[in-house]
């Protein structure tokens, strides 16, 4: 059995760490940064499992400050990205492994458990939806559809983030907050929506799932444009098409030219 089958079957089980109905809540910045025991229990169940997969690899962890990076191969991990959605029982939750090499994500999986689709991708060979290969639509930008959020965690960006959501809803479809950044990249991936904005994420919020949506036809970026760091928060863009994400990085780029 290869890497990224093995992966697969990890996450699997570390989704039933998930799915008992009974898990404590704490606050770890305010009522709107909340950790939940499943999230410390998926991660050390996954930290544990991934070290013997790849031997003397490094993590990038979301919970408990595990950062590890001086190593040649870096596991990405958000145990329960969407954890207010989680501890609600809104099914917009999911476990998100990526697999870092150089400045590369080369293999990927986001498994949301509740809906029981497991998203998954190894870099140049395509993206997947449970077995099925998976693309990106070809809808223009007046019919896109944009997965979008306040930045929760710095309500200082509350204004701006408004402005960029009304602004490309003038010129879009339509609007969804899903309250999870992997599955609506995910979501952009498989067709279902077409663009993305956060005004700032950390990486493994979007690691695992870029390389998804990068392997269905997708595009990303950061707000100016650049290239992706998978070690450093960052705003994102994403879209179905090159010419749409190049739309939006025009609309964001307004408002915050504004600021200055």
């Amino acid at each position: 059995m290869d890497i990224h089958s093995k992966l697969i079957d990890i996450v699997r089980e570390a989704s039933k760490l998930m799915l008992s109905d009974t898990f404590e809540i704490s606050q770890k910045e305010g009522f709107a940064n909340i950790v939940t025991s499943s999230d410390v229990a998926v991660q050390e169940f996954l930290r544990d499992r991934l070290s013997a997969l790849v031997p003397g690899c490094g993590f990038l962890c979301e919970e408990e400050d595990k950062h590890d990076l001086n190593h040649e191969y870096t596991w990405i991990i958000d145990p329960i990205d969407g954890t207010a959605n989680y501890s609600r029982g809104i099914d917009q939750c999911a476990i998100c492994v990526g697999l870092k090499h150089g400045n590369d994500i080369i293999e990927s999986v986001v498994y949301l458990p509740r809906t029981e689709e497991l998203f998954s991708a190894i870099k140049g060979k395509g993206a997947y939806r449970n077995g099925k290969q998976i693309h990106v639509s070809a809808r223009s930008f007046q019919d896109s559809v944009m997965c979008t959020a306040l930045a929760v965690y710095h309500k200082e960006y509350a204004q701006i983030c408004s402005e960029i959501i009304v602004d490309t809803f003038l010129h879009c479809n339509d609007i969804r907050r899903f309250g999870a950044a992997a599955p609506e990249l995910c979501y952009v991936a498989m067709g279902r929506c077409e663009l993305y904005f956060e005004y700032l994420l950390s990486p493994w919020d979007f690691s695992a799932a870029s390389l998804i949506l990068t392997e269905a036809g997708g595009t990303i970026s950061t707000l100016d444009g650049s290239e992706l760091s998978f070690t450093e928060s960052s705003g994102i863009l994403a879209a179905n098409r090159k010419d749409n994400l190049l739309q939006l990085q025009e609309i964001v780029k307004k408002h915050i030219n504004k600021q200055l």
